[in-house]
């Protein structure tokens, strides 16, 4: 009954600050949002991924010795109520979209406070509410399937990790060609994407190698396009990775998500609830899943094996006739994806241990232990929020080709990819 009455306390309160029920402002409560995910954001230092809204929204208190919980989660609450007061008879699509999203966007606050605070969810729920999917179920034998695939396509004796352990470490980037290759992956990936999309001028990233991290690539938004994007370099890097990594980090990646939804959403319309990013929430499933997707958008079909060969296999030293076989492998490996989610499941459920997990992911995503126990550091730290990864991509996938944006139609490709990357979304919007 305490949480209630504190919940209908601060509704009361927020409502004396706004117009009738009929004239909600939706600016307001964005307003509102904002300084509540900040406020939360004090409390955990994964939880405000980007925020470049106005400095004064900033919390200007000390944080408390532990997370107000009960007062985060009540204003929450009444924010959510204020959503359901507004009036949408007038709105168009694209303002429905933004109320929608709103709403699932404060659910998500509300639910990672909740874990935060020592909640507990099961993973298929806490993806539900941090990130508006309903992730697929795999079970072993499916994995083993794709394993056995893999098992007939790899060259050597030996067990199947052993094999791809070998064959793989043929395409490793030598350290001290490391930059290079980015660069050189970057620059066209770029290239790529300012033909399509008329990047702003100013737009730029500073790029930082780092170490000790439980993911591989990350990119802290700065505002105004621009970015910091950090690699990790704990294990070694394969050829691969530089496409990947320029394009999913950078173009038409996270730095072109966060710098279209800033022009267009921030800039443009006034929507600040979009200057700031709760990582744990739908947005990052569209983030994620969008930046995935994007490396096929900007090097589609053969076109990226065929630059890798022509371009940055030379430069990292690596064999250019391998480039064929390697891929074919990748391909195989890449099936294998969602085992991750599956370890995940199992691990954060508490189904497995965590010496289980890994051994999973050594198995079937074929890591070698130490990198296998950083992925289980990964799920430590963000849970559920692999899921983002693959089945974002997925739907992203999906919604842009039901929209006529397939392999044979680039130029439609690019043209939905961009309209998808300029709007409010979230997964159950793509259905």
């Amino acid at each position: 009954m305490k949480k209630n009455i504190s919940t209908i306390f601060i509704l009361i309160n927020l409502m004396a600050c706004q117009p009738t029920s009929q004239t909600i402002s939706m600016d307001k409560i964005a307003e509102d949002y904002v300084k509540l995910v900040l406020e939360i954001g004090q409390y955990n230092s994964d939880f405000v991924d980007a925020y470049y809204g106005p400095e004064e929204w900033k919390p200007k208190t000390e944080k408390a010795n532990e997370i107000p919980s009960d007062d985060f989660i009540a204003r929450a609450d009444a924010l959510l109520s204020l959503t359901d007061e507004v009036n949408s008879g007038s709105f168009g699509t694209l303002e429905n979209a933004r109320l929608t999203m709103l709403k699932k966007q404060l659910l998500a606050v509300r639910t990672k406070v909740e874990i935060i605070a020592g909640k507990t969810f099961s993973f298929d729920e806490e993806a539900l509410l941090l990130y508006d999917a309903r992730p697929p179920h795999n079970d072993q034998a499916y994995f083993d399937g794709l394993l056995n695939d893999l098992d007939a396509a790899l060259p050597g004796t030996g067990t199947i990790a052993e094999r791809y352990s070998a064959f793989s470490k043929q395409f490793i980037i030598p350290k001290d060609k490391l930059d290079e290759v980015f660069q050189a992956a970057i620059t066209e990936a770029r290239k790529r994407t300012d033909q399509h999309f008329n990047l702003p001028e100013n737009e730029n990233f500073v790029l930082e190698y780092v170490n000790d991290k439980s993911w591989s690539g990350y990119n802290y938004y700065q505002g105004k396009s621009q970015s910091l994007i950090q690699i990790n370099t704990d294990f070694p890097i394969y050829i691969e990775r530089a496409i990947d990594l320029a394009c999913h980090e950078g173009y038409p990646g996270h730095h072109v998500f966060n710098a279209l939804l800033e022009q267009n959403l921030v800039d443009a319309k006034g929507w600040k609830e979009f200057s700031v990013y709760p990582l744990f929430s739908p947005q990052s499933l569209i983030a994620e899943g969008s930046a995935n997707y994007g490396i096929q958008v900007a090097f589609p079909g053969e076109e990226r094996i065929n630059f890798e060969k022509e371009v940055l296999f030379p430069l990292a030293g690596i064999d250019p006739s391998k480039a064929d076989q390697h891929y074919t492998i990748q391909e195989l490996r890449s099936k294998l994806d969602y085992a991750g989610n599956e370890a995940a499941r199992k691990y954060l459920d508490k189904e497995i241990s965590r010496e289980e997990a890994a051994a999973w992911l050594e198995k079937y995503l074929l890591y070698e232990p130490d990198r296998a126990l950083q992925r289980t550091r990964f799920f430590d730290q963000y849970r559920s929020y692999v899921i983002n990864y693959n089945l974002g991509r997925d739907l992203v996938a999906a919604y842009i080709e039901k929209q006529g944006g397939t392999v044979d139609q680039p130029e439609k490709r690019w043209e939905i990819f961009k309209v998808l990357l300029s709007n409010p979304n979230t997964a159950s919007s793509l259905k």
